[in-house]
């Protein structure tokens, strides 16, 4: 190795480096948003969990379990009416993450003495939260019950004391395998991963060895060489989506009790958003690196406040906000929807209005740029 060549190539790559403002701005603002959104976002803690709760008795003891589990800073609890048909209803559609069944008898139960039967219901598709929520919920009712023993024991010298017999079961993911909850997300990262990259480096490609510009001069419209140039990444996108689907149920045993068709018809949306924001980057993008920098800096966050990992709930309200921005965070409800629940177009057609929202908007956008560009 000869030193001084090193030194030369390292002081030009120096120089190159402090010439181009985006990449500063890339290596000194990327970080900083990183570290950000791990700090505030990435929590496990239980914040806020939806309970949904039927109340069948609706006597006065009923009423105070009610009030106790609504005082509990770990879940904002509302009532569904006194069908305990409704408690899977609110499941099934993802707007409880737990269910409080209170049977009829409950409050005489208790005035005599004996330990009235409670189920619970708990959303296993996303493992790390259900274990949480369950283990907080069952505590809050045992302690409840504890105070009811106590107070009983008060009124009632050597007469034998209530309690409270839970019945927790976990929907959807029984086991509470993480596998399960993970895999499912895994097809929205990679489709935007491969998709993204891809998209923006062809475009960019071709403008760095400066066969973009023979392009443009050829009959070729602007709209039909990017759809050209997209449509092949599509079907490799695609491709990596059955792979990745026929492994996760023959190789690591994820079941999937939705329709299969309806998971890549989908998808369709989900690529027409992960193909506009590949264009986007692209248009703004004048070198590969600077492309891939990029592409980068925006997969991070998007990964981060999409729930693939942690409760959208449990993060600060600006992140939730910025998450509705994210296809990710609608894809990821969709996979999960499908392989775990089984759910049907009639749960998850808002994720799919969503995406064909978004998608259509980033495609137009990153149509318009790069027309900018070129003219």
């Amino acid at each position: 190795m000869n030193p001084n060549r090193l030194r030369y190539v390292v002081r030009k790559e120096t120089r190159q480096f402090l010439r181009d403002p985006r990449s500063i701005r890339m290596a000194v603002a990327a970080p900083f948003v990183q570290l950000t959104f791990f700090a505030l976002a990435a929590t496990t803690d239980l914040k806020d969990a939806r309970l949904a709760v039927c109340d069948r008795d609706g006597g006065v003891a009923a009423r105070q379990l009610v009030t106790t589990l609504s005082h509990q800073q770990y879940f904002h609890v509302y009532r569904v009416g006194s069908s305990p048909r409704r408690l899977l209803d609110e499941l099934d559609s993802g707007r409880a993450q737990l269910t409080l069944d209170i049977p009829p008898g409950f409050g005489r139960d208790l005035a005599r003495g004996r330990t009235p039967p409670v189920q619970v219901l708990v959303d296993g598709s996303d493992s790390n939260t259900a274990q949480t929520a369950m283990a907080y919920l069952i505590g809050a009712i045992r302690r409840h019950s504890d105070t009811l023993a106590v107070e009983a024991a008060k009124r009632h010298a050597g007469r034998s004391v209530p309690g409270l017999n839970v019945q927790p079961r976990v929907w959807y993911n029984p086991d509470l395998r993480s596998r399960n909850f993970m895999v499912p997300g895994i097809v929205a990262l990679i489709l935007l991963v491969i998709t993204t990259n891809f998209t923006a480096l062809s475009v960019v490609r071709e403008r760095e060895s400066g066969t973009l510009e023979q392009l443009v001069v050829t009959p070729l419209q602007p709209l039909e060489l990017l759809l050209g140039k997209m449509i092949p990444v599509a079907v490799i996108g695609l491709l990596d989506a059955v792979i990745i689907v026929v492994a996760s149920v023959l190789i690591f045993n994820v079941p999937l009790r939705g329709s299969v068709l309806l998971l890549f018809a989908l998808s369709g949306g989900y690529l027409l958003c992960t193909l506009g924001q590949g264009l986007l980057i692209s248009t703004i993008s004048r070198t590969q690196q600077q492309a891939q920098m990029t592409n980068f800096f925006l997969t991070m966050p998007a990964i981060l406040i999409s729930g693939f990992i942690f409760p959208i709930a449990n993060m600060p309200w600006w992140a939730q906000q910025l998450s509705y921005l994210t296809p990710v965070r609608y894809f990821v409800v969709i996979a999960r929807g499908i392989y775990l629940k089984g759910n049907g177009l009639e749960v998850l057609w808002p994720q799919g209005l969503a995406l064909l929202v978004l998608g259509a908007c980033l495609f137009s956008a990153g149509v318009l740029l790069f027309k900018k560009r070129v003219d």
